[in-house]
């Protein structure tokens, strides 16, 4: 089962870099402009982003399992459709059902670690692997991108996903629990469902595109006032329905909300160095694609040793404690990095920083996604991941887009992307502050129960 639900993971992080080595083949092959094909990885974010929250109640409603096999369907067909079509509008629906698939399959994992492992060790080590599983497909993602282009075509890189996610698929029905019978009375609330869908891709999608359009651009200003109406209407809908999709006091749980602030101070702050990294590597150092992939494995082996750390860390000084470390470390690594990007001449000058940064973001990675689980009740796992890890995405989105501009706005490119990076590393060390205000290890009668305590 374990087995399964790390796969899970390992498919979503791989699809998530998978892509960006392909897309010069796509774009000329498929006779992309320009505009449309960063849509092939911004159809994906949309619908990832926007469809958690609502990939969340599936679960919780109509079974985890379930959503896990649904998910994992879809990501299968989607990749198939998108491998074996010749049409850039047909590539970028694929994309988009692609993202759909994983927003049904990433809850319902999170969930499945949450409600199967118990709290505390059993459930640290369960989280440690599917960390594992995610650093791992990251790396093997930009890796795997460039040499199936080189010598399958890009169409490669969608088909590898169809006999993975399929076989994922089918062994859930062996080797995960079935899922538990429908409770009766219980409502889907579509009107909530519609509400913050439509609001989240919208938000997802202003921040994705608003470096393009400009941020002053009368779409990109409808865009965000229909999202705000958008997610109104769903806060009014869920404060009167009988049933909701989201039950707003889990906002009152202290450990939840501040969870989901340092996910997205993950994704702003670890999760923008990939970006900036590939370009600086090829520009600067002058790497070529399969390079670039590789340059990148050395950072993925340290942040493998940063989960296994964390375990150990969970273990001993809890969550709080564990998410200071974390942050703390990777605000320094970037940091270092940023004055090695611009001092130092080779890539392996450059190694003792990435270590210092890959080994925060696995200590922070673990750390955040069991805080984020304490404390919530069984029935409500599933939109509790959605919630966090929608925050995450949209953290993710708004940080670089901020960041890229900011990069853009300087004369020199290296003088910019050096702006950029350290405006992460601050990022980072206000997640740190963040991760202070968390309930501490014995914490009485808080929602956080830190790992080695009483349930």
């Amino acid at each position: 089962m374990l087995a399964l639900l790390a796969c899970a993971q390992l498919i979503i992080a791989l699809d998530a870099t998978i892509l960006f080595v392909a897309l010069p083949s796509i774009g000329e092959q498929l006779a992309f402009s320009a505009q449309q094909l960063q849509w092939v990885i911004s159809a994906y974010s949309v619908a990832f982003g926007g469809c958690l929250l609502l990939g969340g109640r599936c679960a919780d409603l109509l079974g985890r399992r379930r959503m896990y096999r649904i998910g994992q369907t879809l990501f299968a067909l989607a990749s198939l459709a998108g491998g074996c079509t010749d049409s850039p509008l047909l590539l970028v629906l694929a994309r988009a059902v692609q993202g759909v698939g994983a927003a049904m399959l990433f809850p319902a994992t999170l969930a499945l670690i949450n409600t199967h492992f118990a709290e505390g060790p059993p459930r640290t080590r369960a989280l440690a692997i599917w960390s594992a599983a995610s650093a791992a497909g990251l790396a093997l993602g930009a890796l795997l991108g460039g040499v199936l282009t080189q010598w399958f075509g890009w169409e490669a890189v969608f088909l590898v996903n169809v006999p993975l996610a399929a076989a994922c698929a089918w062994g859930a029905g062996r080797w995960i629990a079935a899922d538990a019978a429908r409770e009766s009375g219980r409502r889907f609330d579509l009107p909530g469902a519609i509400c913050v869908t439509a609001g989240g891709c919208l938000l997802v999608l202003g921040f994705i595109q608003g470096p393009e359009w400009g941020w002053q651009s009368p779409g990109l200003i409808v865009a965000f006032v229909l999202a705000l109406l958008l997610l109104a209407a769903f806060i009014h809908i869920e404060r009167t329905t009988t049933d909701p999709l989201m039950h707003l006091d889990l906002l009152r749980q202290r450990s939840l909300w501040l969870a989901m602030l340092i996910t997205a101070v993950f994704m702003s702050s670890y999760g923008v160095q990939y970006y900036f990294l590939a370009i600086y590597y090829q520009r600067v150092y002058g790497f070529s694609v399969l390079q670039t992939g590789l340059a990148f494995l050395p950072a993925t082996l340290f942040c493998t040793v940063g989960i296994a750390l964390a375990e150990r860390l969970l273990a001993r000084f809890g969550a709080r404690s564990s998410l200071i470390i974390g942050l703390l470390a990777g605000a320094a690594g970037i940091a270092w990095q940023t004055t090695g990007l611009v001092r130092v001449d080779s890539y392996t000058s450059l190694l003792p920083a990435i270590l210092l940064l890959s080994l925060g973001q696995g200590i922070t990675w673990t750390s955040m996604w069991v805080c984020a689980g304490q404390g919530v009740p069984a029935a409500q796992q599933g939109v509790a991941s959605g919630m966090a890890s929608t925050v995450q995405q949209i953290g993710g989105a708004l940080g670089l887009a901020v960041l890229v501009s900011l990069a853009n706005a300087a004369s020199d490119s290296v003088d910019g992307m050096d702006r950029a990076l350290w405006c992460s590393a601050l990022v980072a060390l206000a997640g740190a502050g963040l991760a202070i205000a968390l309930p501490g290890r014995r914490a009485k009668g808080s929602s956080c129960q830190c790992l080695g305590t009483d349930g």
